[in-house]
């Protein structure tokens, strides 16, 4: 294996390893804002509960979205320094704000949210969720400006092959950036809505009867069931600015290889690059036509018009199918579990099941998604601008291949830790609601 193609797959180890602790951080900030305001206005204590326990998981997602980020810039330098040489201009200073106003403010105020209960007057402590939640918030805003950037570039000129920046405004607000940010942002909600719900269930099914496990799983169905049709809406108009400014990616999705019209909706097929078809495949006429140009007959680009120029067609296809089937899933969990408490007012036992198994469904739709987005962004680093091959570094295969490894083993390590960690806090829950003065103890070897 060629030393780009190595390069590639340790990039995507890393931020596919990255991405699933932003991706709790980004809504679960907001979430713990709701929590204490619900404590604030109604002194009841099972709001403080969940502050408390969802607090630490949200330290300990932090922790890991940190360290995790610190390995991709170093591979900024080692193994993509054409990136920096040649967008550098534009990038380095987008990077440089999500720091200045997003990381410091997190970093800073999350220790009053842990820490500071009892030892800070209650309007500060409130006020740390606030900002930490903000941060949160402009984090992921910066990081999906320079990420849309690179899909949808504007406001910049080529100087002696250096990317100048002419118009931030133009830069900031590209045309897939109100897109990328809506559709990451829901991503997160429901990405959190499915883990509060889904660890609510597993306490609950543990016998933990604590009011506090109620009211996280009822918080989080109720914002699946919204959170569900919304990301459906947003997709959909994502898919549409997809298809305007980046429609080989939308082909490659489609898995349509003829420029026409009444074009069918694949629901399963084989995509066949060599031969430049698709095999077994099952499809609904009119399909794509419809949901693409809200037309039966309207035209689809195929992946012919855009020979040599289009993403490698099965990643991009599969992860596109994946990620909608898990979010049609999801969309159905979250419907189903708000019906079910809103007749019944609790969930049957069947429910409470598959509430656990989807704890992190969230994590398998968001990378899904974020492989449909980059793979299909290629032969493009940035669009019309450098290549991939073009911002590659001269490092040995055989020295990424070593490094490569390590990292997948690195980050299988964590992984386990992270989860494992996440229900000893849970299974811990329980006995701390059982104590008298509900004084919640500091498991050994966890933050507290």
């Amino acid at each position: 294996m060629d030393a780009l193609i190595l390069a590639r797959i340790q990039f995507a180890a890393n931020i596919s390893f990255h991405i699933l602790f932003p991706t709790i951080t980004i809504a679960l900030g907001w979430v713990l804002l709701f929590f204490k305001l619900r404590f604030n206005g109604t002194g009841d204590d099972k709001w403080m509960d969940a502050y408390r326990f969802w607090v630490k998981v949200f330290a300990l997602s932090f922790a890991m979205g940190v360290v995790s980020g610190i390995t991709m810039s170093f591979q900024f330098g080692t193994n993509w320094p054409g990136f920096m040489e040649r967008v550098g201009n534009i990038a380095g200073p987008l990077l440089a704000y999500e720091v200045l106003t997003a990381f410091f403010l997190e970093a800073t105020f999350l220790g009053i949210m842990l820490f500071g209960w009892k030892r800070v007057p209650g309007w500060v402590h409130t006020g740390a969720t606030v900002l930490v939640a903000f941060g949160t918030t402009m984090s992921a805003f910066w990081i999906l400006v320079l990420n849309s950037w690179m899909h949808t570039p504007q406001g910049f000129e080529m100087r002696e092959g250096v990317a100048h920046a002419t118009d931030w405004f133009a830069i900031v607000f590209n045309p897939s950036m109100p897109y990328r940010l809506s559709h990451m942002l829901m991503a997160s909600t429901l990405t959190v809505a499915f883990l509060l719900a889904g660890i609510s269930a597993w306490r609950w099914l543990r016998g933990d009867r604590a009011p506090s496990v109620m009211a996280v799983l009822r918080t989080g169905v109720v914002m699946a069931a919204v959170g569900g049709p919304v990301q459906a809406f947003l997709g959909d108009a994502h898919g549409l600015n997809t298809l305007e400014h980046q429609p080989a990616k939308v082909a490659a999705m489609e898995g349509n290889w003829e420029t026409g019209g009444s074009v069918p909706l694949l629901l399963f097929a084989i995509p066949d690059e060599a031969a430049r078809e698709n095999r077994f495949e099952i499809a609904i006429p009119y399909g794509a036509s419809l949901i693409l140009t809200h037309s039966l007959r309207g035209e689809v680009p195929g992946l012919n018009q855009f020979r040599g120029e289009h993403p490698p067609v099965a990643p991009v296809f599969f992860a596109f199918r994946v990620m909608v089937g898990t979010g049609l899933l999801m969309i159905a969990f979250g419907l189903f579990g708000a019906w079910r408490l809103w007749r019944h007012g609790e969930l049957p036992r069947f429910m409470l099941w598959g509430l656990v198994a989807m704890t992190f469904s969230g994590w398998l739709a968001t990378l899904a998604g974020w492989y449909v987005t980059e793979i299909g962004r290629q032969p493009w680093l940035v669009t019309g601008v450098l290549t991939t091959a073009q911002a590659a570094g001269p490092v040995p295969a055989a020295s990424i291949g070593t490094t490569l490894a390590l990292y997948l083993t690195i980050y299988a390590m964590l992984l386990v830790a992270y989860v494992g960690t996440i229900y000893r806090l849970a299974a811990r829950g329980r006995i701390a609601e059982a104590m008298p003065g509900n004084v919640m103890p500091t498991p050994k070897g966890t933050i507290a």
